[in-house]
């Protein structure tokens, strides 16, 4: 590994930060974040708001007086994106004052940190704060590097940091973060005053220094010396060719089969797929992973699947998987004489010959986060193998970590939304009903794969963080195309808004054929494309579903003159009470939303107008014409067809949105 270091780079930090954050950024603030954000920006360092940095310096407190202070990460922060604020201020005689005492639960080390922040509205201060306070350095750095890891993750680790790094490095053995390991590294430190850095079996690196860019340039050091005692060569065992349409046959199997809700992330990259092609593989994953920081993300184990599972195998795997992780659970809380609820026996992680890793989280983010992490590991196993024999912490220190409540808040207790974890298909969504659908779904939590003719679909879509797609929906190859890049994205689908469409308009008897096959492609072929290819998958998965289309109150109430309109969406109306019929045998529920007279694209310049005019009204009095007296909006709409998407004991419905008109009412 090499130093990133700039002086240029590291000047213009202080001048940036000191200058946005006068009162709370000096010049030692400012360089922890800059040496701070080098760490971060390494993958093989940190994860996702994994590692931790602090500096000791002087601030002024509430009344301008200069205080003694650290400054160390705080809670929710990323090193990577490291702000001063990220930094939480605490004031550091009486944090060191702590270490007087004989012991500090948990609960209570917490409430000491925030009773001694400078600034009480600043974020909780990392659970290894103490660790940072009680060792005598300005800087300090800490990280789970991949290298490291590697070394520390033995059974003789002690042996091989003293081979490694003699006597510039204090070896600690394991110790949960906290209280007591805070005490065990300033003993580790006081009794080799004169090295660089900790080395904590099990866990990972610390550096330290009187300036940032010495305790940065140490920890490079460190990790380069790990990198190159592993002298990693070509691993024996071939990576694969990743098999797109294996995985398109596996992921809805899988996701549908899983406890709850979650979003499928594959990652086939060459490690992975030779690891997952590596005949070792369930014994080198049985181990653990390889730090216990880890287990939030990635569970104790991943689960492995044999090639070519089908329906059958994946539910007898994921039955003994969750049987070894009760009896995991019910093993430790025994041991340990405590009492707690059991997580989710669901794997975050799979490993299957052929794919690689595929990895499951409540959204597109988490599972993410957990193929990162695993793909981490196996990097680590893999150097670990090459020095010696990788070993994985005992179960009873990953299951203090995976039970620990501080470590379990980083995950948040929010209240999931109602459609967390389940991915939603939307037609027509660059404007109107489909965009006010798309915003609506998205801020219930949906997993979003918004379609459309017209570009400015990857606007709505960047905006709502969500996947787009250009596609013809009148083309069934492309439906059937695009659907499979959603299981690719999102591991399978849960529902559909079928919502594209136009409005055709020419007497019945004289209508073009080209202008009446046009109109029954878009208003109703279209719909049938996008409902079989979603059934297809949802079959697969066997966990139910929905399919929404967006009908009109034309399929009960035509007008003169919309004929090839009306006659397509009486088409889909039936077409949706069959999907109603033959999908309810694998759980699928299929509705309709009748709206009218709202303010979209849908009608061509002059047709509003000309409609209201043959009224008697004004146009913004046509919108009003119901029994309600209210306009009608494309949020309205799109609240109709949430209420249907979480309608768990609804199908064959056809709801109105149209203000009140009877003329309309399905009967």
């Amino acid at each position: 590994m090499r130093s990133a270091w700039s002086d240029a780079d590291a000047r213009a930090a202080v001048s940036h930060y000191t200058a946005r954050y006068p009162r709370s950024c000096n010049e030692d603030v400012a360089l922890r974040v800059y040496s701070s954000r080098l760490l971060g920006r390494e993958a093989a360092l940190v994860l996702h708001g994994g590692g931790n940095t602090s500096v000791k310096t002087t601030l002024p407190d509430d009344l301008g007086e200069p205080t003694a202070v650290a400054c160390i990460k705080g809670s929710g922060w990323d090193l990577a994106s490291l702000e001063p604020p990220g930094l939480p201020a605490v004031r550091l005689a009486p944090l060191q004052a702590l270490r007087r005492l004989p012991g500090l639960s948990d609960e209570a080390m917490v409430a000491a940190l925030r009773a001694r922040l400078l600034d009480p509205s600043a974020p909780n201060p990392s659970v290894e704060a103490l660790l940072h306070a009680f060792l005598p350095h300005k800087f300090i750095d800490h990280s789970h590097a991949d290298a490291v890891l590697a070394v520390v993750d033995q059974a003789h680790a002690a042996e091989l940091c003293e081979e490694v790094y003699g006597a510039d490095y204090a070896v600690v053995p394991y110790v949960m973060p906290g209280f007591a390991l805070a005490l065990r590294a300033a003993e580790a430190q006081a009794a080799a005053p004169g090295c660089r850095g900790l080395l904590l079996l099990g866990h990972g690196l610390f550096s330290f220094g009187e300036d940032a860019r010495e305790s940065y340039e140490r920890h490079v050091e460190a990790v380069t010396r790990a990198e190159s005692r592993a002298r990693r060569v070509q691993v024996s065992v071939p990576a694969p060719t990743p098999d797109e349409r294996e995985y398109l046959r596996v992921a809805p199997l899988l996701r549908g089969r899983l406890g709850r809700r979650e979003i499928l992330h594959w990652r086939p990259v060459p490690e992975a797929m030779s690891f997952a092609a590596d005949p070792a593989l369930r014994e080198l994953c049985g181990r653990g992973p390889v730090t216990p920081d880890h287990v939030i993300r990635t569970k104790q184990r991943p689960l492995v699947l044999d090639a070519g599972a089908d329906a059958a195998a994946i539910e007898r795997a994921l039955a003994e998987y969750r049987g070894r992780y009760a009896a995991y659970f019910h093993a430790q809380q025994a041991a340990r004489g405590v009492t707690r609820v059991m997580l989710d026996p669901d794997p975050r992680v799979v490993l299957m010959p052929g794919l690689g890793i595929v990895a499951a989280g409540v959204d597109e983010a988490a599972a993410k986060i957990a193929a990162d992490l695993y793909e981490h590991t196996i990097a680590v196993i893999r150097d670990a193998e090459q020095i010696g024999r990788y070993q994985a912490l005992p179960d009873g220190d990953i299951f203090d970590m995976e039970y620990w409540s501080l470590e379990q808040a980083k995950l948040g207790k929010a209240t999931p939304r109602a459609l967390a974890g389940q991915v939603v298909y939307v037609t027509g969504a660059a404007s109107g009903i489909g965009l006010a659908c798309a915003r609506r779904f998205a801020a219930a939590g949906a997993a979003l794969y918004l379609v459309d003719r017209d570009p400015g679909v990857h606007a709505v879509a960047a905006g709502l963080k969500a996947a787009s797609e250009v596609v013809d929906v009148t083309s069934r190859a492309a439906v059937e195309a695009s659907l499979d890049r959603v299981v690719l994205r999102f591991g399978g689908v849960d529902g559909v808004v079928s919502n594209a469409g136009a409005a055709f308009q020419a007497p019945i008897a004289t209508c073009p054929e080209d202008q009446l096959r046009a109109s029954l492609e878009l208003n109703l072929l279209s719909h049938q494309w996008v409902a079989a290819a979603a059934m297809r998958v949802l079959t697969a998965q066997g966990s139910g579903g929905f399919l929404l289309f967006n009908a009109s109150k034309a399929a009960f109430n035509p007008g003169e003159g919309f004929g090839p309109y009306a006659v397509a969406k009486a088409g889909l109306v039936a077409l949706m009470k069959q999907y109603a019929l033959e999908g309810a045998r694998v759980g699928v529920r299929a509705n309709a939303v009748n709206a009218d007279r709202v303010r979209t694209g849908l009608f061509a310049p002059g047709v509003v107008e000309a409609r209201a005019a043959a009224r008697g009204l004004a146009p913004d009095a046509y919108f009003r014409a119901n029994l309600l007296g209210r306009e009608v909006t494309a949020e309205d709409v799109a609240e109709a067809f949430l209420c249907l998407a979480l309608a768990g004991s609804t199908t064959g419905a056809v709801l109105p949105v149209d203000g009140g008109n009877l003329a309309a009412a399905p009967r």
